[in-house]
């Protein structure tokens, strides 16, 4: 392991609780590379991705193309890799960079595949038609990529129970991203040394996510308590549950970030009205009146 050379592909904090574990477990990569800077708050101000942060805090090299499918950037990745490592990168990755590595490249994926393919596993695992307050089997899978999008033979996977369903997003990233980290940890000496057989996927249980949009965020405080809800804890990080009500003659987007269900009828805790700071809701209200 010492003398492999391993490139991470990574942005979100997904990738950042994956990298802690690996290097708690003494595996951090040779290389990572991670999205450009992209304008975020209020003043849109450059700022560079959670992942290019904590590397240059660990004092691990990156790169932050912006082009992954010319030439240059080939030449600027170079040559001999050992083993590539993918974790929610945010683009896809040509195949002839996918095929560099002696060893391949493997993806570490917040579902238990094939259930919930695609581009929001977190968010879809919680909209899920689940009982609140059940208990509710998720967990993490390590697959190797091919042509398909996490179509792949699964090296790896490990399940967990959530308790008190549905869990917020931003707790359910940091649980399975710590679980994902810490099994690859596990599984990659034994997939460097060829001592691991993959599995093919079941592709008849296979179901799929779609990226998520801010419109699949709205909610209705009179309808289905419990779909909205789920839409609060699943969008809790991006792009936030919210409803819109009219007050001084305008429509207004409220951003509800806490509530509960009380006798089958949704309660907001926590909001945050356009253009204010978060309030209680109680206050929310005095202040429509």
């Amino acid at each position: 392991m010492n003398n492999s050379r391993i490139g991470f592909w990574g942005t979100s904090l997904f990738s950042v609780f994956i990298l802690e574990e690996m290097k708690q477990g003494g595996v951090l990569p040779t290389l990572i590379i991670t999205m450009p800077a992209k304008p975020k708050g209020r003043g849109l101000l450059l700022a560079p991705s959670e992942v290019k942060v904590w590397a240059d805090r660990h004092g691990i090299k990156t790169i932050e193309p912006t082009e992954i499918k010319s030439d240059e950037f080939l030449e600027i990745l170079g040559p001999n890799w050992e083993l590539f490592i993918i974790a929610s990168y945010g683009k896809i990755i040509p195949r002839r960079i996918l095929d560099l590595p002696a060893r391949g490249t493997l993806n570490v994926h917040p579902s238990l595949l094939p259930k919930f393919r695609g581009t929001s596993p977190l968010q879809s695992a919680i909209l899920e038609d689940v009982p609140i307050g059940s208990t509710n089997e998720t967990g993490v899978t390590i697959m190797q990529i091919d042509e398909e999008v996490d179509h792949g033979p699964i090296v790896a996977q490990e399940k967990v129970l959530v308790e008190n369903w549905p869990p917020k997003e931003s707790e359910l990233e940091e649980m399975l991203g710590r679980m994902g980290g810490k099994l690859l940890t596990k599984t990659m000496p034994l997939w460097l040394e060829g001592k691991i057989n993959p599995h093919e996927q079941d592709h008849s249980l296979a179901t799929y996510t779609k990226k998520v949009t801010k419109d699949d965020a709205c909610i209705n405080l009179e309808n289905d308590p419990g779909k909205s809800l789920r839409k609060i804890r699943a969008f809790n990080v991006w792009p936030r549950a919210y409803f819109v009500t009219r007050h001084n003659n305008r429509d207004i987007r409220v951003i509800v970030t806490d509530a509960k269900i009380v006798e089958g009828k949704l309660i907001p805790l926590r909001v945050i009205p356009e253009s204010k700071n978060e309030m209680s809701y109680d206050e929310f209200l005095r202040g429509q009146k």
